[in-house]
């Protein structure tokens, strides 16, 4: 492997605390995360200021709303130059198809992928929303869907990493949620796994956010998880 799959989450409402973090970590990262936290804070603006870095961005937003809605808020974010985007596989075929249009229109470098299932829900959690357990069946039914829309991947647990990857093919991105290295807390993550293990699997990107943003020395941190994943760190 020779790029760095790992886009650090700036969990955040503060920006110049992101700013920060960002600037300590840029080294040993392939990316940056960016989510509703941040973004309901400080909107488009907000994510200008991370584009001049040199790094990705991955806006994580996970749009769910009627296909025109959806589109829309795609358009106007991929505009923007970030990296990906997300929108909920459950929002449906047509609401997939119409968001994948309106970013391609304006950034055709702008990556859209779906998330399938949150990683903070587990098979106890299913029937309470209307839906039958396993995860994993759930889950692949939504990725399928998302690939056959035409969309760059999807948002999965690294626990349905080597099914998927078996099922839809090396070429669609699998961007994973929940990893934490040895020792880490897994907080609410239900469904975690260690960086190497899911990049063995199979994993695209991974996305760490508290094992290196909520660490006493976060560049450390992520220069510990760079090289365990045999990449040079700065």
């Amino acid at each position: 492997m020779t790029a760095n799959p790992v886009f650090v989450a700036l969990d955040t409402t503060d920006p110049d605390y992101a700013r920060q973090l960002a600037e300590r970590v840029r080294g040993s990262v392939g990316g940056l995360k960016l989510g509703l936290e941040f973004f309901n804070a400080h909107g488009p603006d907000g994510v200008r200021q991370f584009l001049d870095m040199g790094l990705p961005v991955f806006l994580d937003l996970k749009y769910h709303d009627i296909p025109n809605t959806v589109a829309g808020a795609a358009r106007a974010a991929a505009a923007l130059g970030v990296s990906i985007l997300n929108v909920h596989a459950q929002g449906g075929a047509a609401m997939m198809r119409a968001a994948l249009d309106a970013v391609k229109s304006v950034s055709p470098s702008t990556q859209l992928i779906a998330v399938t299932m949150l990683t903070s829900l587990s098979d106890e959690d299913l029937p309470s929303v209307g839906l039958t357990p396993p995860v994993g069946e759930q889950v692949l039914r939504l990725a399928s869907l998302t690939q056959q829309c035409g969309l760059d991947g999807v948002v999965c647990s690294a626990h349905e990493i080597v099914r998927l990857r078996k099922e839809l093919g090396a070429d669609f991105s699998l961007v994973v949620p929940g990893i934490r290295p040895a020792g880490s807390d897994v907080g609410d993550q239900k469904r975690v796994m260690g960086p190497a293990e899911a990049v063995a699997a199979g994993a695209s990107r991974l996305v760490i956010g508290r094992p290196i943003t909520g660490a006493t020395d976060p560049a450390q941190a992520a220069r510990n998880i760079a090289e365990s994943l045999g990449i040079s760190a700065v």
